[in-house]
């Protein structure tokens, strides 16, 4: 490893070492030793200098041995560190447009959808509170990806972070699909990973929006309530079409599937009833925009293949999320296989 390393008395030297470094996203850290990121890295089956990818903006590399200090710190055991680099290889693609996310004054956050195996691996719950500190998989998964914008791109609030507001996502942003408890096809499968493959999905995306419907059990009425939210979006923040993604718990999503409806049915529903006239502007104060184009019809989806639909969720409860996009199609969300490359040549 080629890393500076450095010595403290105890670990509230360490904490306090870091804070003053700016190398933390304000929480405490775990100390990144030399064993614990070389457990990572033997996990993977990775050396030190394996590069990940070439963030193609200021060309600033990023190697295997310091995306494993930075899953340390965040609190990542060596068998989510698979996740972690996974994740990043395709926070990399240029398909994401990695540097506008990060660097916008939007404030998004990087969106994680684990599935396949792995999942129940690393126990990484889809179940409660499964947007929130739903498991230690989830939550460490996600923050190691923040730690390793800033202490690897600079990622840094009032420095390559411009974010207004910014959202709590931007501390951890992870969910694992429930797909053991669902008869739809996992989200990574729909995006082209074989059936039984571990995937991860990154999409750069703004804060969630929760919804709630229990009133009825009819299809198109709860598909309905997503879109409306959907709408809420395309008048209160953007007009621009982009990757949404939805997250549909057991409640909601068991009315659904009774009905016969898939992720594919679901998807074009929403696709139909989201969307717009530029016209509406006017009343949330944008008037002065629409100008002679009040007629001009905005979807929030360019195709029902842009919608992600996420079954994770608790038992209970007629709630579901919408979790709208930064920039419309300028950024895309990016599956990948976990372990495996799915387009190689034989």
């Amino acid at each position: 490893m080629t890393s500076k390393t450095h010595d403290a008395e105890d670990i509230f030297a360490v904490q306090e070492l870091y804070h003053a470094n700016g190398w933390t996203d304000g929480l405490p850290i775990v100390p990144p030793t030399r064993d614990a990121v070389a457990a990572c890295l033997d996990w993977a089956m990775t050396p030190p200098e394996q590069l990940i990818g070439v963030e193609p903006v200021r060309a600033q590399a990023v190697t295997a041995e310091k995306l494993a200090i930075n899953a340390v710190m965040a609190g990542c055991l060596p068998m989510h560190f698979p996740v972690v680099l996974t994740a990043f290889e395709a926070m990399l693609d240029e398909r994401f447009l990695l540097h506008g996310a990060t660097a916008s004054t939007g404030g998004c956050a990087v969106f994680v959808v684990l599935n396949g195996p792995i999942r129940r691996e690393i126990g990484a719950s889809g179940g409660f509170n499964a947007l929130g500190n739903a498991s230690r998989a989830t939550a460490v998964i996600g923050r190691a990806l923040r730690l390793a914008l800033i202490n690897i791109l600079d990622v840094r609030p009032g420095q390559i972070d411009r974010s207004t507001l910014g959202h709590p996502g931007k501390v951890t942003y992870c969910v694992a699909e429930d797909e053991e408890d669902s008869t739809w096809l996992p989200l990574a499968q729909a995006r082209g990973v074989p059936p039984g493959a571990a995937a991860v999905t990154v999409m750069a995306a703004g804060a969630p929006r929760q919804i709630m419907n229990e009133w009825t059990t009819e299809p198109r009425e709860i598909l309905e309530t997503f879109a409306a939210e959907m709408r809420a979006n395309l008048r209160h923040y953007s007009l621009h079409a982009g990757n949404y993604a939805i997250v549909v718990p057991k409640q909601l999503r068991e009315h659904l599937q009774r009905a016969g409806w898939s992720k594919a049915d679901v998807a074009d529903f929403i696709h139909e009833r989201a969307r717009i006239p530029r016209r509406e502007w006017a009343d949330v104060g944008k008037g002065a925009v629409v100008r002679d184009r009040g007629d001009s019809i905005y979807p929030a989806l360019e195709s029902p293949g842009h919608l992600l639909v996420v079954a994770a969720g608790g038992p209970a409860g007629g709630f579901g999320a919408v979790i709208p996009p930064w920039l419309g199609h300028k950024s895309q969300a990016v599956t990948r296989a976990i372990g495996a490359c799915v387009d190689c040549a034989p």
